[in-house]
């Protein structure tokens, strides 16, 4: 949807807003942060933060660019704390057993688990990319960063994949059309 078909401030136009972008924006935070909970607090506190910026929202890029950089900072934001919080618990628990949940276990495939060690700003441009087919410029848009921050983002990110993933003894990324290294368009 085109941003002039959003007013800003205007109350109907946001809940259109969050009820045609909230999966996606949701596909994208569960992709970045491979925690299907923290996909949906970090979802919710976006579009929170999204609404009580609404009459303030710039035309000037998409709206949902715009809440995708506000959901993707929320994401960054969160992983910031979660590591806080892990250290934490590790230092509560030493050396308890934790016992693995069969959702984390569902979500972590090679490639998935290596997505989640990339920096959260690459992963972040690789699903917007492969998963959501954005084209970069759009993803420059939903980041507010230019166009070459975003091929740079998406070559490294690619690149560590690659090599990571060689390193296991797979070519995933090979068998993965829309992840496998190829120049940038």
């Amino acid at each position: 949807m085109a941003s002039s078909e959003y007013r800003p401030g205007k109350r109907e136009d946001f809940d259109r807003l969050y009820r045609q972008t909230y999966d996606r924006i949701f596909r994208t935070l569960i992709s970045v942060t491979g925690d299907r909970a923290a996909a949906e607090d970090c979802t919710q506190d976006a579009f929170l933060q999204a609404f009580k910026a609404w009459g303030r929202w710039k035309q000037d890029a998409p709206a949902e660019a715009w809440v995708h950089r506000i959901a993707i900072n929320t994401a960054i934001s969160y992983q910031r704390k979660q590591k806080l919080r892990e250290v934490g618990e590790l230092i509560r628990r030493l050396g308890k057993p934790v016992e693995p949940d069969p959702e984390d276990q569902a979500l972590s495939s090679d490639l998935l688990r290596e997505l989640r060690r990339l920096p959260v700003k690459q992963s972040a441009a690789l699903v917007l990319r492969h998963l959501h087919g954005y084209t970069n410029r759009e993803i420059a848009a939903a980041l507010a960063v230019p166009e070459s921050t975003v091929a740079s983002r998406l070559m490294f990110a690619k690149r560590a994949l690659r090599a990571r993933l060689d390193r296991q003894g797979g070519a995933l990324v090979d068998s993965s059309p829309s992840l496998s290294v190829s120049p940038i368009e």
